[in-house]
């Protein structure tokens, strides 16, 4: 079986400015999954544009519509397994955010930690067998990021899966939960010409949301949506 996480980001990494900052997306589990949730998800888009009166090139992203059609986009995906992560900006070092380097490896850190925690949980529910897992795919919202740092970000996430960690401050091995898979392979997208990484915007946007409104915090861990607190 392979895996297909989309991702995207909401918020600015900026604790000068901003108290918080998410990743999130979703998990789908086999190629006829990544159909099926394509095939929904693109009924549900048309439909809300010719709702709207608009074209098929206008571009549903939660920064372009309303909370209302926001809202019907992230219904639509209820059943579909949810991940994402909340950064509390407040308690990260101020140090990470003195080079930009510092802070790109922060976030694939704490991006990493997210999908684990996910994914420990399906396992956890016996959703997911490790050993049926063949490759990781990760599809990624598109931004100003050098080579390397794909590069970097893609041997993180294999280190952690299928290869495990080794924590050298306390001497711990942390084992991968994929030991037996292929590989991970990772790509970077454009939303407009990406189905489900739009739908990953509306997912994040939605976490986004829920964390910066605090009587809403408590709905944030809920069926089908896995979220990670960091720091």
């Amino acid at each position: 079986m392979n895996i297909y996480v989309y991702s995207d980001e909401s918020g600015v990494f900026d604790k000068n400015h901003n108290d918080f900052f998410v990743f999130g997306g979703l998990i789908i589990l086999g190629k006829n999954n990544k159909e099926k949730w394509s095939r929904m998800y693109s009924n549900v888009e048309n439909t809300l544009r010719n709702s709207k009166g608009v074209s098929k090139k206008y571009e549903l992203k939660a920064a372009q519509i309303k909370n209302k059609e926001k809202g019907s986009l992230f219904r639509s995906l209820n059943n579909c397994y949810k991940f994402g992560v909340v950064i509390n900006q407040k308690r990260v070092l101020d140090r990470i955010f003195m080079s930009k380097k510092d802070k790109q490896r922060y976030l694939d850190y704490t991006y990493k930690i997210a999908v684990k925690r996910a994914f420990e949980q399906l396992i956890s529910d016996n959703v997911i067998r490790p050993d049926d897992v063949e490759r990781i795919y990760f599809y990624v919202d598109e931004h100003t990021t050098a080579t390397n740092g794909l590069y970097e970000l893609k041997e993180a996430l294999e280190q952690e899966f299928k290869w495990g960690t080794y924590n050298k401050e306390y001497s711990i091995f942390y084992s991968p939960i994929f030991s037996n898979m292929n590989d991970v392979q990772l790509m970077y997208c454009n939303s407009a010409s990406t189905l489900l990484i739009r739908a990953a915007d509306i997912v994040a946007n939605r976490i986004y949301f829920l964390a910066t409104h605090q009587d809403k915090f408590q709905l944030l861990n809920s069926s089908n949506l896995h979220v990670t607190f960091l720091p």
